[in-house]
Parts: C-alpha cells; sequence; structure tokens
C-alpha cells in the first residue's frame, strides 16, 4: 500500500454509532506522528498511548500486526482492531 507523505486525516463510524478518528503524519513511508481520538472507549484506557508510541516509526504493514496484537491484550467497547485498520488506512490513501 502506497502511502502519502505529510500529515492526514481518516475517520470511520462503526457498528453502533462509535467514531474513530486518526490523524497521521506520514513520511518516507514510515509513521511519524499519529493520534487516535474519538468516542469509543478501550480498557484500560491508558494502553492507547502506548499503542500509538508503537506504531511511531513503522510501516502501515507493520501497524496493522502491532493493532491486532494490541487488541489481543485490551478491551475494546463497541470497536475492533479491523476498525482502527480501516481508519489508518482511510487516512494514509486519502
Amino acid at each position: 500500500m502506497k502511502a502519502k507523505n505529510g500529515i492526514s486525516k481518516g475517520e470511520k463510524k462503526v457498528k453502533g454509532g462509535k467514531l474513530i478518528k486518526c490523524e497521521i503524519e506520514v513520511e518516507g513511508r514510515k509513521i511519524k506522528e499519529i493520534k487516535f481520538t474519538g468516542d469509543f472507549f478501550i480498557h484500560p484506557e491508558e494502553m492507547l498511548e502506548k499503542l500509538e508510541e508503537n506504531l511511531r516509526g513503522k510501516n502501515i504493514e507493520e501497524a496493522e500486526e502491532i493493532i491486532n496484537s494490541f487488541f489481543e491484550n485490551i478491551e475494546g467497547i463497541g470497536v475492533a482492531a479491523d476498525d482502527f485498520i480501516e481508519v489508518l488506512k482511510k487516512a494514509v490513501i486519502s
């Protein structure tokens, strides 16, 4: 997947009405900065920052694996790994 360089955004309204937004900065096919926001819930909450930290410096393919692994260790209420991957892809190819 070809990611465009620069800052971009993506969002998705998931089944059940929860909104996930992603703002991402890509440089040279790598994630330089990333921030997920929205009205979803993840338990424990502080793990979202850890996910964002783990995604920095990775390419999009690596990011998918990291997100899938992340959701094995947390509880997403109304959201799943596939939702985060989809919003990430929307952001980088938009």
